[in-house]
């Protein structure tokens, strides 16, 4: 299943992209996570800004994938009708890996981006998606390359 976890790109340079996620009622996964408190999941808030990240990439041919994560941290939640402004900095790209800081602030309608609260922040690393390791038995669902 995939979810396409970016609206639009509000601001792109070559180290830097600012995109919106829109949080609507009509989200498939909002019907389990929470029916009677429906949140845009942690996990899709990290997603959110690896597939910001992977715009910044520079173009190889290859796919990249999330490498690993540190020091992420989640603050508020973001419900329907809020919007998701997602911030990533490339810090560094050397030997295939990439290197990115990215926050998440909720912005509520009407409500002023200056003093939007953090949703999501922390760093985390994108490698090229490795075909030797698919080939050596390694599947979507294990945790490796998916």
């Amino acid at each position: 299943m995939r979810f396409r976890l970016i609206d639009q790109v509000m601001e792109r340079s070559e180290s830097r992209v600012v995109a919106i996620k829109a949080v609507t009622l009509s989200e498939e996964y909002l019907a389990d996570h929470f029916p009677s408190f429906p949140v845009l999941p942690g996990v899709f808030m990290l997603e959110a800004m690896v597939q910001s990240a992977r715009l910044l990439v520079p173009e190889s041919g290859r796919r990249f994938v999330l490498g690993g994560v540190k020091a992420l941290r989640y603050g508020s939640f973001v419900s329907p009708g809020e919007h998701l402004r997602v911030e990533v900095q490339l810090k560094k790209f050397e030997g295939g890996l990439a290197t990115f800081r990215g926050e998440g602030k909720v912005l509520s309608p009407g409500g002023d981006p200056a003093s939007a609260d953090t949703a999501v922040s922390g760093r985390f690393t994108m490698r090229p998606l490795s075909t030797a390791r698919i080939a050596a038995g390694a599947h979507v669902g294990s945790g490796v390359d998916s």
